[in-house]
C-alpha cells in the first residue's frame, strides 16, 4: 500500500477567511474548550514525541499517526491512521472534520453525544458492521 499525499484542500467550505474564521476559532475555544484541551495535549505528544506528520485541513489539524484504527476528532485536532490509500484518506479527513464542525456547535456536550457513542459503536460492533 502507498503512503497517501498529503495535498491542500480545494473546498474551504466553512470559515476559512475573516471574521467567520476567527468566529469558528472563537466557538471552539471557548464552548469547545474541553474537548480542545485533550486534543491539544494529544497533538503535542504526536508532534513532540512520535515525530508525526501533520497538515492543515480547512481550520483544523491534522496529525498522521501509527495505528491501525480510522480517525479520531478532538475538537480542532484530528487524527488518523498513517499509510492508508488516498482514497481512504480523504474520505476520512472529510469525515473527521464533520466531528469538528459537531464539536463547534455541540460543545462541552460532545463527548457525551458524539464521542463516548463512536468509541463504543467502533469497538463492540465490528461484527455487526460487517455482517450489515
Amino acid at each position: 500500500m502507498t503512503r497517501a499525499k498529503i495535498t491542500k484542500p480545494v473546498d474551504k467550505s466553512i470559515a476559512t477567511h475573516g471574521f467567520a474564521r476567527f468566529m469558528f476559532y472563537f466557538v471552539q475555544l471557548t464552548w469547545g474548550l474541553p474537548v480542545n484541551i485533550v486534543g491539544g495535549i494529544l497533538f503535542l505528544f504526536f508532534k513532540l514525541f512520535r515525530k508525526s506528520r501533520h497538515e492543515r485541513f480547512c481550520n483544523a489539524l491534522i496529525s498522521y499517526i501509527p495505528w491501525n484504527q480510522g480517525g479520531l476528532s478532538m475538537g480542532l485536532f484530528i487524527f488518523m491512521a498513517d499509510g492508508r490509500e488516498e482514497k481512504w484518506t480523504r474520505n476520512t479527513r472529510i469525515h473527521e472534520y464533520g466531528h469538528t464542525i459537531q464539536c463547534m456547535l455541540l460543545g462541552v456536550f460532545y463527548f457525551f453525544v458524539v464521542g463516548i457513542p463512536s468509541a463504543i459503536w467502533c469497538n463492540f460492533f465490528e461484527g455487526y458492521r460487517q455482517k450489515n
